[in-house]
């Protein structure tokens, strides 16, 4: 059983890379918006955890016959995303603070995307197999010297650096301010780049809706839950403390279709409860209490967290939300356990409480979240015994990134020890995502050995774990 569930190692590599280009991008044509407007952003758009960049990159092979056509690469993508900017204008604008903290965007003269053009004297296949995000591809990802961290204000919202490499293969990395476009809007914006670029015209379907409004607080605000995924909580256990002290290592697991359908199979098996468990429900449970285990933290009467993104857009039926949305629509659902619950208990009971939170996001739900923010904007990210899990495997990131030259060998996300409790859950290349999926976690170093132990069994023995831990 081991066996279904293998490590996959990448390469520390030095890519060394010259900028050529930083090269401003602006609509292609008139835009709905002029210099001294601003827009609306909602506060689900405008919460805390969005307030970043969320940085992706795509590699391509391809036989470039001579330095003309490698310059048509540069030229293709520029083109189109000038054209796909006039519809997607927001992404043109910048992002400023108002009254209380909330943020827009607002225009002016001189403001659009960034694209950088850059040259690696290296091949492709001197990168390794690119299968798994890997930390050492920062390089191809742009950002200003001396740039803040989480520097989103007065920033393109939109930064695109094409490096083109020896061999005629080449990337697209892409930073994407995440105040813009959830997960599913971004590949929205991405297909209709995509597919200009490919047809040479303007292709937008569906046509992009902005309307950000139809997500205000309402007056007064009407706060239902207690929402714990944002509670400020202070770290009283050794699990923030050991990912942050010791510097976290990224890990990469390829998780075979038969063990997750052996997870779920596990999952379900109680007599006193009728629920129908996805493969999300059991994979969360697994990883959370696997990392739980893997960090032995301490005291075991310690309150955890796990949080993980729903997609709310089915929830909304009074008035459903228009087709070519393509801002944030998405809840934190948040599953709460103590670490002696956690790692004594059976996989079904963990795998109760993702399934509870992922379907307790209800609309009721996601208008009390967006009256939450509204009373009490939070202002940091809360870390205390979190860990946050992100779904992938969801995205058509594949397809969505065919830009005339095929779809890309490798798309996704390349470092997570930055924010070293995330956990990503990603489709393996273009495979159909039910079949094989690839876990991402960081950990510190000295843990490695027993996450993988524990991620390889379906079944953790409680007994083992109840005498280490009292």
């Amino acid at each position: 059983m081991a066996s279904w569930v293998e490590e996959l190692h990448f390469p520390h590599v030095n890519i060394p890379i010259t900028i050529a280009h930083l090269l401003p991008v602006s609509p292609a044509g008139p835009i709905s918006a002029a210099p001294g407007d601003s827009l609306y952003l909602s506060n689900l758009d405008d919460i805390i955890g969005a307030r970043v960049f969320t940085p992706t990159i795509y590699f391509y092979r391809f036989d470039f016959l001579n330095n003309s056509t490698r310059k048509s690469v540069m030229k293709t993508l520029f083109d189109a995303l000038s054209h796909v900017l006039v519809p997607y204008y927001p992404l043109s604008g910048r992002l400023r603070e108002t009254k209380n903290g909330k943020l827009e965007v607002f225009f002016e003269q001189g403001q659009g995307a960034l694209m950088v053009e850059a040259y690696s004297e290296m091949a492709l296949d001197k990168l390794g197999e690119l299968t798994v995000p890997n930390p050492a591809w920062s390089p191809l990802i742009f950002r200003f010297p001396n740039e803040e961290p989480y520097k989103i204000l007065d920033m393109p919202l939109l930064i695109a650096q094409v490096t083109l490499f020896s061999c005629g293969g080449f990337s697209l990395g892409l930073r994407l301010c995440h105040c813009i476009c959830d997960g599913l809007g971004a590949m929205q914006f991405l297909r209709a780049w995509a597919a200009t670029a490919k047809s040479g015209t303007l292709v937008t379907n569906p046509d992009p809706c902005w309307n950000r409004k139809f997500f205000q607080p309402r007056n007064p605000p009407v706060v239902k839950y207690p929402h714990m995924e944002f509670m400020k909580i202070d770290e009283g256990s050794s699990l923030t403390r050991s990912l942050w002290q010791e510097k976290p290592v990224q890990k990469c697991y390829r998780i075979s279709r038969e063990f997750q359908a052996q997870l779920k199979y596990v999952a379900a098996q109680t007599n006193d409860q009728k629920f129908s468990y996805t493969t999300f429900d059991a994979m969360a449970a697994h990883v959370w209490r696997s990392w739980v285990k893997a960090l032995d933290v301490k005291p075991v009467n310690y309150k955890l967290r796990l949080t993980f993104s729903v997609n709310a857009r089915n929830k909304l039926k009074n008035p459903p939300l228009k087709d070519g949305f393509y801002g944030n629509v998405v809840c934190l659902a948040c599953a709460v356990s103590s670490v002696y619950e956690l790692i004594t208990r059976h996989l079904t009971e963990t795998a109760h409480l993702v399934h509870d939170a992922r379907i307790g996001v209800s609309e009721e739900y996601l208008r009390s979240t967006i009256d939450y923010v509204e009373v009490d904007r939070p202002t940091r990210l809360e870390f205390g015994g979190k860990l946050t899990i992100t779904q992938w495997t969801r995205f058509s990131i594949y397809e969505c990134a065919d830009f005339g030259w095929g779809r890309p060998i490798y798309a996704g996300p390349i470092d997570l020890t930055p924010t070293p409790q995330v956990c990503v859950f990603l489709p393996e290349g273009e495979a159909d995502p039910s079949d094989r999926m690839v876990v991402c976690i960081c950990l510190p170093e000295s843990a490695t050995d027993k996450f993988k132990e524990f991620l390889s069994s379906v079944d953790q023995s409680r007994d083992e774990d109840v005498d280490r831990n009292n």
